[in-house]
């Protein structure tokens, strides 16, 4: 059984884009997209520095065109007419802003209007990023419940229960350097290069925005099972996903009950879409003895492909 990812914000590195120019079509592709979401994607994912994609009004757009991209490289329809591509996946879900990349997969939501949502959520999280001076720090160790119960005392939220060790915990900037000063047991804390605490209370105004930008949209029903980031629960319909898409802007993004479902799934193989490592990294912890394939550059398609047979 095999589940295909997408990474969400943070995954992305200078000049990731540039060795998948090379891909005949791909180019003129996220040229296209570019139209779509109001930047130069292309400039963005080869030329510009790590202070400029690391806002969150670039990097949203720039990954979920990335993974859309890799994925139909790889092979993975993107046509909600017609799921019948050389790649089949048998359950998609993405993480945090992955989960937009996930809906065009399953065929929710087309992948202009995927584009065109994410554009609107990255603009809206980088203008609640901006009210107050928030971040986030990866709690990587420890035992969960102390990980959880120091967070909580700080005045921190778990935004991020990715499972395999890994917590995320957003909040002020000044609750945060507490934290670090006072970190749980046994455990490392390591500060992400993020430009404010997604998934907690501080982007309540981004939900408000997206809120209305999803009013307009028409969603298909999925057409490939779609894991929830909220529960880890498969999505009834393109409508229950909408729904839960923009109530995940300011609560915390579970993973560690998206790789349960998988488990119990029996997922046997999964690839992460460009740029992966991320998600397969707690795969291989989380998920010990599936096969895993993080596409970084074009080398990589062909053994995603094998998993994928």
């Amino acid at each position: 059984m095999l589940v295909i990812v997408a990474p969400g914000q943070g995954a992305q590195t200078p000049g990731f884009l540039t060795p998948w120019l090379e891909i005949p079509g791909l180019a003129d592709r996220l040229s296209a997209w570019s139209e779509v979401v109001g930047l130069d994607l292309i400039s963005y994912g080869t030329t510009a520095d790590a202070d400029a994609i690391r806002d969150t009004a670039v990097a949203q757009p720039l990954l979920v065109a990335a993974g859309l991209a890799a994925a139909e490289a790889l092979g993975v329809s993107l046509s909600p007419a017609s799921q019948a591509g050389t790649v089949a996946p048998d359950l998609v879900a993405g993480h945090s802003v992955g989960e937009l990349t996930a809906a065009a997969l399953a065929g929710v939501l087309t992948p202009e209007q995927a584009l065109a949502l994410v554009r609107e959520r990255g603009q809206a999280m980088a203008k609640a990023a901006a009210v107050t001076e928030t971040g986030m720090v990866a709690v990587l160790g420890g035992a969960e419940d102390e990980v959880l119960a120091a967070i909580e005392r700080h005045g921190l939220t778990p935004a991020n229960i990715n499972g395999a060790g890994q917590i995320v915990a957003g909040g002020t900037l000044e609750r945060l350097e507490a934290f670090r000063a006072e970190p749980p047991a046994r455990a490392r804390l390591i500060p992400l290069s993020v430009a404010g605490a997604f998934h907690t209370v501080h982007m309540a105004p981004a939900v408000d925005h997206l809120r209305e930008a999803v009013a307009s949209i028409t969603p298909r029903d999925p057409s490939v099972d779609l894991l929830s980031n909220a529960d880890g629960a498969q999505v009834a319909s393109g409508a229950d996903f909408l729904g839960r898409l923009v109530d995940q802007v300011a609560n915390p993004v579970r993973w560690d009950a998206c790789m349960a479902t998988m488990a119990g799934r029996g997922v046997t193989a999964m690839i992460e879409l460009l740029p992966g490592g991320t998600l397969t990294g707690l795969a291989k912890r989380g998920l010990r003895g599936i096969a895993t394939v993080a596409l970084k550059t074009p080398d990589d398609l062909d053994a995603a492909r094998e998993v994928a047979k």
